[in-house]
């Protein structure tokens, strides 16, 4: 049969998109893009906003208006937590966030009897990993490496616990496997993903933690460029910094959830840290690190929050000097404590957030001129324009002049910018 998947949200939900993807096609099946015609079109919803729900919903609708004949299946966060709702649309298969195996197995079986089938379970009683192809972002180049699943902080803006369901780690056995078979098909990248990955190794009750996961992923795929997803900042602290600094190919990028600089505000949210130990990762990871590109998420207007509280967050930011913002004005998820919070006006979310964006685009235009005059190894992707694209080791995008550069690393020293992008030249092959 002939699949197509539609994939919203997080790298989680690519990353088992593309799982899912592998599996069909080692069954004998072909995926086909989402504007072919198929037999089964899939929809991988998300739900960490009342729009991320809107966009799902949508997505079936036009989905059924444009292939009434096909087989519509749905999984993801939306349909795990929203399953009512989705039993009231037109699909025929009903797929949460466990499971995908058995989520394609009901669609081999609607594909043939166009059965209504559903496979929800309860998230909270989850207790096992569930084992996925890793596989790649970019032919090739970069590849998603799942290692862990579930949350159990929840902050009062998210629905995601309730999606995903508690902790469950895959062990070093199988992570270091996974990357080495990637390493052998021609991957330098890895991108270390999870919903929670700070959390990695809580529930195997080993003492293990991130930090010996990187170093067995770094020692099973030597010369394979590390690359870590989003981390709480309490991850970050000496004896990390210590170790990881250690790690020959570890990119010195990392993504330190935030939400709020202000600590009234951190509070309401929920958040396990403060505005002071937030700015100690910060400087722990600028000292142990050579310029690292430290990156973060911020909401504006979270509920209740005033125009003091938002100057503290400002204020905080530039204390920081982010080298590149994720700014998000706050979407009310419904079921979740922020959304019975008094809110704050549309016009003022969306004010602050520019105000925000403003500054973090001076951090970031500050960050790219410190690039300048530097040497990076890169990692080249594509042609883009006349050029060829690549991202250095710090995730900032890369520009150089040159052909036949895919997968290939080179040494880069930046010449200078050109919009968001590092100008660069070719100084020598890496060693």
């Amino acid at each position: 049969m002939k699949v197509a998947i539609y994939t919203l949200g997080c790298k989680v939900n690519q990353y088992e998109t593309q799982a899912m993807e592998q599996e069909l096609r080692r069954r004998g099946h072909q995926v086909v893009e989402f504007t072919e015609d198929a037999d089964v079109y899939v929809v991988n919803t998300c739900s960490v906003t009342a729009v991320s729900d809107q966009k799902s919903r949508q997505m079936l609708h036009r989905v059924r208006r444009q292939h009434p004949d096909a087989v519509l299946a749905v999984c993801g966060c939306y349909s795990q937590t929203h399953v009512d709702d989705v039993r009231k649309l037109d699909v025929d298969i009903i797929g949460g966030t466990g499971d995908r195996l058995e989520f394609l197995n009901l669609l081999e079986q609607t594909a043939q009897d166009r059965q209504h089938l559903e496979a929800i379970d309860k998230s909270f009683e989850r207790r096992t990993f569930e084992v996925l192809p890793a596989g790649g972002v970019s032919e090739r180049t970069r590849a998603m490496l799942k290692v862990e699943d579930g949350c159990v902080n929840f902050c009062t803006y998210c629905i995601i616990p309730y999606a995903r369901g508690p902790i469950r780690s895959a062990t070093i056995e199988t992570a270091t496997a996974q990357a080495r078979e990637l390493q052998a098909a021609g991957y330098r990248e890895i991108v270390v993903t999870g919903i929670e990955i700070s959390s990695w190794g809580r529930d195997l009750k080993n003492g293990q933690t991130l930090i010996d996961l990187l170093e067995a992923l770094s020692d099973a795929v030597p010369g394979m460029r590390i690359r870590l997803g989003s981390l709480e900042p309490r991850t970050i602290t000496e004896e990390f910094c210590q170790r990881a600094v250690e790690l020959p190919d570890l990119c010195p990028q990392f993504h330190l959830s935030m939400q709020s600089g202000c600590d009234e505000t951190l509070k309401r949210m929920n958040r396990k840290y403060d505005t002071a130990r937030y700015l100690e990762s910060v400087t722990l990871l600028n000292r142990y690190f050579d310029r690292p590109a430290v990156t973060t998420d911020l909401i504006t207007g979270f509920p209740l929050e005033t125009e003091e509280e938002f100057g503290k967050t400002l204020d905080f930011i530039r204390k920081c000097g982010f080298a590149q913002m994720h700014i998000f004005p706050y979407s009310i998820r419904p079921g979740t404590p922020a959304a019975e919070m008094e809110q704050v006006h549309k016009s003022v979310k969306e004010e602050r957030a520019h105000r925000a964006a403003a500054v973090a685009e001076e951090m970031h235009e500050a960050y790219l001129n410190g690039c300048v005059g530097q040497v990076y190894p890169v990692l080249f992707e594509q042609p883009k324009g006349d050029k060829f694209f690549g991202r250095a080791a710090n995730y900032m995008e890369v520009l150089v002049d040159g052909q036949g550069l895919h997968n290939v690393v080179k040494n880069v020293r930046i010449t200078g910018i050109q919009g968001h992008a590092l100008l660069g030249e070719i100084v020598e092959d890496p060693a």
